[in-house]
């Protein structure tokens, strides 16, 4: 393919040159390009160069690739890279790829220039096709990917992962007629509940807390510390009577837990598992809000205490709590508790932190190759208040 230029919605997209590679260089420092992308780590001045004037003019020349340096229209200053790779033309298909230099970011240029190189690869390059991929986690780069007119349509496995990063990414697509004009504020605009829980779930989990008595308690993200009384806790007879955990419980289980469910849910923005620590750190319980994948307003809570923590109170206040960040930092509308009938511990904690029971569902959970029935009550934001 032939080099060319876009001008769109105030950016200038053009093929890159030797004398962008010192900005390149100072762009690949920031820890996110270096976490979230494949640039080598760590990214020196050679990398850089090889960039601008090697790799990506040998794309554009055996036309597998089209890669931009994206730079304001008016003053010519880099502020990001956007482009295609791994361009098939059998299948009329190509990868998109961008990152935003850090003195760049907050002004909108990914999605603006994810929109300019869509539009001329379908309009131009006569595409057929665009695929975005991401690592789980990855919620700006998911934003962007939204705000440009793709459909995330699942998961992928990995072929390679980040060392410190998850196995599994995130796979979208988008086709003609899909790309939203210039201008136009498209899906997972800024007032978004999509761009609210990209805010939230690209940060780290963060410490909530609660107060039991005079034991001020931490809800903060579990951690390897907490597994040997995690599995103390899953072993207890009550636990294993009342709960779904697997029976008997091992140590692998607690691994799998921290690592697939915990860890993973906060990465793909599905949900919150917190330990519930005591005054002195130590671990009194578990507690877990998770979005509903049928309604993104409606999440519900599961709770397991410690046997060494009964009694105390510790877990409608964190329970209480938790909600109160749902609703005021999830912006959800609706938390619900289940438990099986006969519960009545948990159905005491659900009570003291606020919620109110509306009925039974008969064989309303699957545990242990049986359907019992089950307790249902609901929280609502003006619950708390």
């Amino acid at each position: 393919m032939e080099p060319v230029e876009i001008v769109e919605d105030g950016l200038l997209l053009r093929p890159w040159r030797a004398e962008d590679a010192d900005a390149v260089y100072r762009a690949c420092q920031d820890p996110d390009i270096q976490r979230w992308t494949t640039v080598p780590r760590p990214y020196r001045p050679e990398h850089a160069l090889d960039f601008v004037a090697g790799r990506s003019a040998a794309a554009w020349a055996d036309g597998s690739g089209a890669e931009f340096a994206v730079c304001d229209a008016a003053t010519g200053e880099l502020l990001a890279s956007c482009g295609l790779v791994s361009i098939d033309r059998g299948l009329g298909s190509a990868e998109v790829g961008y990152w935003t230099a850090p003195w760049a970011r907050g002004r909108g240029v990914a999605v603006r220039a994810t929109r300019a190189v869509a539009r001329w690869a379908f309009d131009v390059g006569e595409l057929r096709r665009l695929i975005w991929q991401a690592e789980i986690g990855n919620h700006a780069s998911r934003l962007v990917a939204l705000r440009a007119g793709f459909r995330i349509e699942g998961e992928l496995r990995l072929a390679q992962p980040a060392v410190d990063g998850r196995p599994e990414g995130w796979l979208g697509s988008l086709l003609p007629g899909e790309v939203p004009a210039p201008g136009e504020p498209g899906p997972a605009g800024p007032d978004t509940l999509a761009a609210l829980r990209a805010a939230v779930f690209g940060r780290p989990q963060p410490v909530l807390f609660a107060t039991a008595g005079a034991t001020e308690l931490r809800l903060r993200p579990m951690e390897e510390r907490d597994l040997d009384t995690v599995v103390t806790t899953c072993q207890d007879a009550e636990t294993v009577r009342w709960t779904s955990v697997p029976h008997p419980y091992q140590r692998e289980h607690a691994d799998g837990y921290l690592r697939d469910v915990a860890r993973a849910a906060w990465a793909r923005g599905t949900g919150a598992n917190y330990a519930v620590a005591d005054a002195e750190d130590r671990y009194a319980g578990s507690i877990d809000l998770r979005i509903s994948p049928a309604d993104p307003l409606v999440a519900d809570v599961g709770f397991m205490t410690a046997p060494h923590a009964r009694g105390r109170g510790y877990l409608p206040a964190a329970l209480a709590a938790l909600c109160a960040w749902g609703f005021t930092t999830l912006g959800l509308a609706r938390i619900e508790w289940r438990a099986n009938v006969g519960n009545t511990a948990s159905r005491r904690v659900a009570e003291k932190a606020g919620f109110a029971f509306e009925g039974t569902a008969r064989s309303g959970i699957q545990q242990r190759g049986e359907r019992p029935d089950v307790w249902v009550a609901a929280l609502l934001p003006q619950d708390l208040a």
